[in-house]
């Protein structure tokens, strides 16, 4: 009775709690698939007995349940004639190892188990007490132990709903550490057969529906994930999750109105608030995939604005709106919100993460160029302008400028008016209470505190506060400020502009080369790494139409060919043709005519593969100078081929043989920006991962 009632009623509450706390504390990760027994096992840290590698709470916790349960044993084991006469010591040895289980200690643990299960072998918690023996053994990585001792359990024609359901779920661990997913998905479905467990059985049944997913069985993942939604007395985050991983399903299929309604009338509901950012997230993939771009926009937004303490949700956030912007093509934006990505600490070596990476240090390039385009576009547009077309503009450049400033002067006269209490007058006094007193009013009494800060500075409470020399005091405020006149002399001079124009024909010849390398390289970063083509045409024509440099004009019209491809092939027949009229003996011409014809003559002295294998023997040899020339010649020779990005792979490596690693890792990024989904660019990203003991060479192909 007192082991009973006293010692071990006392564990099982102390185990309980601890429980329940470890289960409140645990963070699922709901962006991957759920863990079937939520416990993070710390694989750097051994505990000894007394060591924990849980939180404080919790540790006590089962600390205590664990000495309650030795206590038990020691004191009021009964064994009279090699008997057990204490029907409550069985009890005893499955708390102590359940206690030692949660505390990471799973050697202790499988010995308590085992040692309840060969002296006690009548007992009531006999079955369960193997159930926890067979996860002990899984946590040690004795799988088939485990699964035997399962199994031995499962045969017992005494079983309750509640021991197949906790064997079942304990065989679905047990085949998750094996990877034999068609038996864990056998033995998630049998132990959701009750449903006796309110927290575990709604777990086994959402990781049933991500694993259906992750095999594309949709349809049998979208009935699961219905099923958890429309469940009432569940945890909420298996509900909530529930519904949104169905969302992650939608499809053409789908009814959009339903999935819509559903996730509306979660964030309607209070209950839902730290839900808010997920179901926000959410909803805006939908609008996304219905083309509802700005719809789509505004819900990431909110759920930035939500989101509190989930940096993971927080960065597919701003990837999304980074992404929304890319496809708008403004660039500048993207590149922001790509940069509040990588100050979120998570883990910045995922290969999401290193894509994100990539493509934001491309943007840089885009952001560049297209600077560089608009401004030469301004400078050439205005010195082709005649002496009347220049008065006619500056004057409404200049007339905009007075309007602004003169609005700009209106907002500082009537700040300045307003540094007394004078505007207090013009706030309404319509108080909530019928006083006529202002500091009744909050709005008021906010309005003035700003203003005292404004004319006096951060002062401390205490007496003379308006002596400068006061401790707290801010000594730089100065209360009666000298009004600075800005000199509009030149501001609204239409001859200051016109005479900055550059009239010398050399500056402006070197503005326009500068602005068609920005247009060619600009041309080769929208067709090659961002696949828009559309927008690359209009830049290979506006070099093409810009006086151009004479070795890119046939590169040029090559790029507008094949890219002219993808969405206009009446365009690309005309560059084609101009290829094969004006350039009939060039290699571009004969690639377009005879591609077969160019892949047997590789070995020509004149050809592009040609210099490419004389490059590569010479760095095999060592002879890395005379290498280095061949590359930088073939570089310059067959800029805009398919074989550019050889040379720049062998040009990388030419680097770090001869001027070092930190160089070689910058020409590496280059090429993985630059030549994406190439056969170049992979061995690069392989280089890059294994350069801490570098092992690969460029490899001829």
């Amino acid at each position: 009775m007192t082991a009973k009632y006293n010692v071990l009623f006392n564990g099982n509450i102390a185990f309980e709690e601890a429980k329940t706390q470890l289960d409140n504390s645990y963070e699922d990760n709901f962006w991957e698939r759920l863990p079937i027994e939520p416990l993070k096992i710390e694989e750097e840290i051994i505990p000894f007995p007394g060591q924990s590698v849980q939180n404080d709470a919790e540790a006590q916790g089962f600390d205590k349940s664990e000495e309650k349960a030795v206590k038990a044993i020691q004191k009021h084991s009964m064994v009279i004639d090699g008997f057990e006469k204490n029907n409550q010591i069985d009890e005893a040895y499955l708390l102590l190892g359940k206690s030692r289980y949660y505390l990471q200690r799973f050697i202790p643990a499988l010995e308590a188990f085992t040692f309840g299960i060969e002296n006690y072998p009548n007992a009531n918690l006999y079955r369960e007490t193997k159930i926890w023996k067979a996860k002990a053994h899984t946590r040690l990585q004795n799988e088939k132990l485990a699964i035997e001792t399962l199994r031995s359990v499962l045969r017992s024609v005494e079983l309750t709903d509640e021991e197949f359901e906790k064997a079942h779920t304990a065989m679905a661990i047990a085949y998750t550490q094996l990877d034999s997913t068609h038996l864990v998905i056998d033995h998630l479905k049998k132990a959701t057969y009750f449903l006796t467990d309110p927290n575990q059985g709604p777990r086994n049944l959402f990781i049933l529906g991500q694993i259906y997913r992750e095999q594309e069985k949709i349809d049998s993942s979208n009935m699961v994930f219905e099923s958890l939604s429309y469940m009432k007395k569940i945890p909420q985050k298996y509900k909530v999750h529930a519904a949104l991983e169905r969302a992650k399903n939608y499809s053409e299929a789908d009814s959009t109105s339903i999935i819509v309604y559903t996730l509306q009338d979660l964030i309607e509901n209070r209950d839902n608030r730290e839900y808010l950012d997920e179901l926000y997230y959410q909803a805006g993939l939908i609008s996304l995939k219905n083309e509802s771009f700005d719809q789509a926009r505004g819900l990431f937004e909110l759920s930035l604005i939500h989101n509190t303490s989930k940096p993971y949700q927080k960065s597919l956030s701003y990837e999304s709106l980074g992404e929304f912007y890319f496809d708008k093509t403004s660039f500048e934006m993207a590149g922001a919100y790509y940069d509040s990505v990588l100050q979120i600490p998570i883990d910045q070596n995922t290969k999401r993460i290193r894509r994100i990476i990539r493509k934001r240090e491309s943007l840089n390039d885009v952001i560049y160029y297209e600077n560089i385009a608009r401004k030469s576009d301004s400078i050439l547009t205005l010195a082709n302008m005649s002496e009347d077309e220049k008065d006619v503009y500056f004057k409404g450049y200049i007339d905009q400028l007075k309007l602004e400033y003169e609005a700009k002067q209106l907002l500082q006269e009537q700040s300045a008016a307003n540094m007394g209490m004078g505007d207090l007058a013009t706030v309404s006094n319509n108080y909530s209470d019928g006083g006529t007193f202002y500091f009744y009013n909050p709005q008021v009494v906010g309005l003035g505190k700003q203003q005292f800060k404004n004319k006096y500075g951060n002062r401390a409470p205490g007496d003379f506060w308006l002596i400068a020399q006061n401790v707290g005091l801010n000594s730089d405020v100065v209360v009666n400020e000298t009004k600075v006149e800005l000199d509009t002399s030149m501001l609204f001079n239409a001859a200051f502009y016109k005479d900055q124009i550059p009239k010398d024909s050399k500056v402006l010849d070197s503005i326009n080369y500068v602005r068609n390398d920005a247009y060619y390289n600009l041309g080769l970063i929208y067709k090659e790494q961002f696949k828009e083509y559309e927008i690359a045409a209009v830049d290979f024509e506006k070099f093409l139409d810009n006086d151009p440099k004479e070795n890119l004009i046939l590169p040029a019209t090559y790029h507008l060919y094949k890219t002219y491809e993808f969405f206009n092939k009446e365009k690309s027949n005309k560059y084609k043709e101009k290829i094969v009229t004006n350039y009939p003996d060039s290699r571009y011409a004969e690639m377009i005519l005879n591609p077969n014809t160019v892949l047997e003559k590789g070995n020509d002295d004149d050809s592009p593969e040609f210099l490419y294998k004389t490059a590569f023997i010479c760095y095999e040899e060592e002879d890395f100078e005379y290498s280095l020339k061949t590359v930088n010649e073939g570089l310059e020779r067959f800029k805009g081929l398919e074989i550019e990005a050889k040379f720049e792979l062998l040009k990388a490596f030419l680097l770090y043989k001869t001027v070092g690693e930190e160089l070689f890792r910058e020409r590496l990024n280059t090429i993985i920006l630059n030549y994406p989904n190439t056969e170049e660019s992979d061995h690069a990203e392989e280089a890059l991962e294994k350069l801490s003991g570098l092992k690969e060479e460029p490899q001829q192909n």
